[in-house]
């Protein structure tokens, strides 16, 4: 299984301990809000905390031993704007060593196309 594919499963599932093995210790997370910088634990405690984001329609655009590139649409808790995301992942050891994203906001009448 893909790396990117392990991490959205555990993510979707709220599986901690496995988002614990697919993410380095030294991983760094520069989500696209707020211009802060996470580590695994920060990663790790926002999945289980109850209020992480959810997400459908997730693909790999790219993905090998180095690097990923994946885009997914994105619901928050806090009632934001849901949001097109665009992640760049860096592993290293097969895990997750750096990830960053990108995103557009998206309108409450927003549909997939194709969806209709």
């Amino acid at each position: 299984m893909s790396i990117i594919t392990a991490y959205n499963e555990a993510w979707d599932n709220g599986d901690v301990d496995a988002l614990a093995e697919l993410i380095h210790d030294d991983c760094v997370f520069n989500p696209h809000v707020g211009g802060i910088t996470m580590s695994k634990s920060d990663i790790i405690g926002f999945a289980g905390g109850g209020n992480a984001p959810q997400s459908e329609h997730n693909r790999i655009l790219f993905e090998n031993d180095d690097v990923g590139v994946a885009h997914s649409i994105v619901h928050f808790a806090n009632d934001s704007d849901s949001e097109a995301v665009m992640s760049f992942m860096r592993f290293k050891d097969g895990k997750i060593i750096s990830m960053e994203t990108g995103a557009t906001p998206i309108s409450d009448d927003y549909k997939l196309v194709g969806t209709e």
